[in-house]
């Protein structure tokens, strides 16, 4: 994958921040802010993959949700095409991509495929639906025609069976590939794929994202894929060549090529993910009663981070200078495709001189 053309989408410096009232904070002027995520950067270039892995809360799906326009940023930017994503959307400036267009471009693909899907209608009607609202002058036949020919493209056949069925008679990983080809219908330059292969079992999963590889290829799509495996992501990104970014309490702390992620992970954090997933390095998890890779299990509240580097209430590397400074994402590698946000990664950084974290 060549990374030398501009971007589809570019995220510069994103925030996204929720605010939580009960009644009595409301009632006190009080309210918790969660910082879901907080100054991340990224660049999705044509016909890429790229994975977002962390644990639950971490603000992978916030970030991806904002990378295709479904999540509205409370501070940096979102690009399309050099297009600010939410000024097209406001119809601030000059305008040279129409937010319709940004929209048909970036799809997403859920979790739970069978609640997207009207239980009401068959997946003919469901799949008509934004073929109508986005080519309102395409024919019925030709409608129909496009409809059976995606299906088949992501292995429904006889077509025509399967486009007169109702949700609740398909299974789950058949009603996953109609969510794959419905995104797939506005011929989108970006899919979102959010934990969309985690309720699948094993073979299941593999066949799916092996599905996803062929029609990426057919299509010249790129994928932003969600999940909280390291194995399913190292799978689906490394097949063809993606990058795994890894996140951590609203920040992207290691981005990289998959096997670099794998073999050679820098930060911490991506090592106890990589420990904590057995088929990954299974010598680690021989070791994991004795030894595990973290000071202790002390994940803080979003609402209130731990100053500095987020991860030194749990990273066993941790010193003085790491409570007191954010680490930046800095190049890990000669070919600029790896990064880390780590002081160890910085031979004349203030760490190496600090003293360690009490145990």
């Amino acid at each position: 994958m060549s990374v030398d053309k501009d971007p589809v989408v570019t995220l510069e410096d994103v925030e996204v921040q929720f605010t939580n009232k009960s009644l009595i904070q409301t009632l006190r002027r009080e309210k918790d802010v969660v910082r879901a995520v907080d100054g991340v950067s990224l660049d999705i270039h044509e016909n890429e993959v790229i994975v977002l892995v962390g644990e639950s809360g971490c603000g992978k799906t916030t970030l991806g949700k904002t990378a295709v326009g479904l999540q509205r940023p409370t501070g940096g930017s979102v690009k399309y095409r050099g297009q600010d994503v939410w000024d097209a959307k406001d119809g601030n400036g000059d305008v040279t991509v129409p937010f319709t267009d940004i929209r048909r471009s970036l799809q997403i693909i859920h979790q739970d495929p069978g609640s997207s899907l009207n239980p009401n209608r068959t997946i003919l009607n469901s799949l008509s639906v934004p073929l109508k609202r986005w080519y309102p002058d395409m024919g019925v036949d030709e409608r129909e025609d496009r409809i059976h020919r995606l299906l088949e493209y992501v292995g429904m056949k006889p077509a025509s069976s399967y486009a007169s069925r109702y949700p609740h008679q398909l299974s789950g990983g058949e009603q996953q590939r109609v969510a794959l080809g419905r995104a797939l219908l506005m011929n989108p330059d970006v899919i979102l794929a959010d934990e969309a292969v985690s309720a699948l079992d094993v073979s299941l999963r593999i066949e799916m994202m092996d599905l996803m590889h062929d029609l990426q290829r057919e299509f010249n799509t790129s994928y932003l894929f969600i999940s909280h495996d390291l194995a399913n992501a190292y799978y689906f990104a490394e097949k063809v060549g993606g990058r795994i970014g890894i996140m951590y309490l609203g920040k992207l702390v290691e981005i990289g090529a998959a096997e670099e992620i794998i073999r050679n992970p820098r930060h911490p954090y991506t090592k106890i993910l990589r420990w904590a997933t057995p088929v990954m390095d299974p010598d680690a998890a021989r070791e994991a009663a004795t030894e595990p890779p973290m000071r202790k299990i002390d994940i803080p509240d979003p609402k209130n981070p731990p100053s500095g580097c987020r991860f030194h209430t749990r990273c066993p590397k941790a010193r003085e200078a790491c409570t007191e400074e954010v680490p930046r994402l800095l190049p890990a590698d000669g070919n600029g495709r790896s990064e880390v946000a780590c002081f160890r990664s910085e031979s004349d950084h203030a760490y190496w001189n600090s003293e360690p974290l009490p145990e």
